[in-house]
């Protein structure tokens, strides 16, 4: 377990404030950014990285889109590809980063 900076994670402060406000609860990101068991602070609160594994982004569901911020999988997708300048592939592969607060 180490203790990383939460921005190297969360690379927006949009969205570290909605994982301080619960809205937030994982992160699809292009490579691995944390391991298992790798903690984060923001505003005095503690997080811990509970899941990292790589997926295809034809794999994300509603759910993921929800917790990622997004109200549904059609609003995330656009988001990306705005986000990011690119084309959603189904297959282009991306590594999820599920977190918790801890106590």
């Amino acid at each position: 377990m180490a203790m990383i900076d939460a921005d190297e994670l969360l690379p927006a402060e949009r969205i570290r404030q909605a994982v301080v406000a619960g809205d937030v609860t994982q992160l699809h990101r292009g490579d691995q950014h944390a391991a298992e068991g790798d903690q984060f602070a923001i505003d005095d609160m503690l997080f811990e990285v509970t899941t990292v594994r790589e997926e295809q982004l034809g794999d994300l569901t509603e759910e993921d889109a929800q917790a990622e911020g997004s109200e549904n999988l059609a609003a995330y997708r656009k988001r990306i590809e705005r986000t990011h300048d690119l084309t959603w592939d189904e297959t282009d592969t991306t590594v999820l980063h599920e977190f918790e607060q801890v106590d």
